[in-house]
């Protein structure tokens, strides 16, 4: 009762098959062995950069809510 036989585990397999399809599987079998290969590329050339930058997106106060009235949200750029 403890372990699986090689009969419970087609089952399950045949149970998945039906319900997502083979070329769903295909396709997030080549999804999940892009991201392996791309977290491997990264680790072979050392990780993060010495000095992060930030997105070109992101807006960082330096004199608090009371700083220069010039600024820009982007996203309100955006939109306008």
């Amino acid at each position: 009762m403890g372990s699986f036989s090689i009969w419970h585990w087609l089952i399950v397999l045949l149970i998945v098959v039906l319900v997502f399809g083979t070329k769903k599987l295909k396709n997030i079998g080549q999804d999940l062995g892009g991201a392996v290969k791309g977290f491997k590329d990264g680790i072979r050339e050392g990780g993060a950069p010495e000095t992060p930058v930030p997105p070109a997106s992101q807006v960082t106060a330096s004199q608090g809510p009371t700083g220069d009235k010039t600024t820009i949200d982007v996203e309100a750029r955006n939109k306008s």
